[in-house]
């Protein structure tokens, strides 16, 4: 067997990087300032231009972004948050926490992405059941790529809403010639590792045009603090960035595009050799991808059970996003109304993730699809 292929190499972009991480980390260590420290305020700054936004709030992590966005507008018990049913917990968790109903919308199976006229339906139901208020909508932008935000924005005004854009995946990717980051009320990164933009642990940044709502973002990751620490205005959280995730990231942030760039060429050499048996990514219309994940579906879940052992075989790492939609987990089925979801349901079983990082090679993805042409028999 060769040697195996890594899934996320981390070790070899900090290698890479590793002059400019100790500069910005040693900087950190200088000044002392470790919480929300001058690189947190850089950062915001550079963040804001990226995706352009007027403002950003660094954060502790996508979750908190996400909570602090939603409790700023007073988003409780009672109403209806409207989010897709394949994606990460983070979304649907979030107004549970915060005593919500969050309401699950089936996606597009072409693109993952959720899908607005199941959204519109679903709005239609519950406005029909009088139970709960419509209240908010969170796009999800998926494994990379941006949720069809033109006509999220035309329901979320229709409907009154408030809109959320979950870009924990996709910060870099763009929209008709727009980075991501300005296409909702409010957006929502996360610095995880595994991201394309990914710290040394958890992180998160919430972009917006509102001076207003930022103001407001930012007394809630302090405590609700007002004019000064012990100025306690609302209840809020400890959601604040940490100055040496911020270095991390700044020093990330510089070579960024250029990791966008190598992303994009290892999808190119994906889509031009992976055999016919399995279905390719397909690309949201005018639209860059930042590749957090590249997705590939099978003909169904015992011959992804057999590809995924083979390539495991052959040192190829692979992961599955996700297994279950959410509306099958146990922790939301309170919350479902019980009606099918069936794309979200299909894709559970079918889907399979292939590594793609900035560290991985053409040679290495010509050896992955070598491996899963093999596996399929193909």
């Amino acid at each position: 067997m060769q040697d195996p292929i890594t899934f996320l190499d981390l070790k070899a972009q900090q290698a890479r990087l590793g002059p400019a991480l100790r500069a910005r980390i040693d900087t950190v260590l200088a000044h002392c300032q470790f919480i929300l420290g001058p690189e947190v305020t850089e950062l915001e700054q550079r963040l804001a231009t990226y995706g352009g936004a007027q403002h950003c709030v660094a954060v502790s992590s996508g979750t908190d972004a996400l909570q602090i966005a939603m409790m700023a507008e007073n988003i409780g018990r009672g109403h209806a948050v409207f989010l897709p049913a394949f994606t990460y917990t983070a979304t649907a968790e979030v107004p549970l926490v915060l005593g919500a109903t969050p309401v699950f919308v089936d996606v597009d199976p072409h693109t993952f992405q959720i899908d607005p006229a199941d959204l519109q339906r679903r709005i239609a139901s519950i406005k029909a059941q009088g139970q709960l208020k419509p209240r908010a909508l969170i796009g999800v932008d998926l494994f990379g790529q941006p949720a069809p935000w033109p006509e999220l924005r035309d329901i979320a005004a229709a409907e009154n809403l408030l809109l959320i854009d979950d870009c924990a995946q996709s910060f870099g990717a763009s929209l008709d010639g727009r980075k991501l980051g300005a296409e909702a009320d409010a957006t929502a990164i996360s610095f995880f590792p595994s991201k394309p933009l990914g710290g040394y642990g958890d992180g998160g940044a919430l972009l917006t045009d509102s001076a207003e709502r930022a103001a407001l973002y930012r007394s809630l990751r302090s405590h609700g603090e007002g004019t000064s620490r012990y100025d306690v205005l609302r209840t809020g959280m400890n959601g604040r960035l940490d100055s040496l995730q911020a270095a991390v990231l700044l020093a990330k942030l510089d070579v960024f595009d250029e990791e966008l760039a190598t992303r994009e060429r290892i999808a190119a050499v994906y889509d031009a050799h992976l055999p016919a048996g399995v279905t390719i990514p397909a690309r949201v219309p005018d639209c860059t991808s930042a590749w957090a994940i590249y997705a590939i579906l099978v003909a169904d879940s015992a011959t992804r059970d057999r590809v995924q052992a083979a390539l495991k075989a052959d040192g190829v790492p692979t992961a599955i996003y996700y297994p279950k939609p959410l509306h099958h987990q146990p922790a939301y089925s309170a919350s479902h109304t019980g009606n099918p979801l069936p794309v979200s349901e299909d894709l559970a079983t079918r889907i399979l993730a292939l590594p793609i990082h900035p560290d991985l090679t053409e040679a290495q993805a010509l050896r992955v699809c070598e491996a899963v042409t093999t596996a399929l028999g193909a």
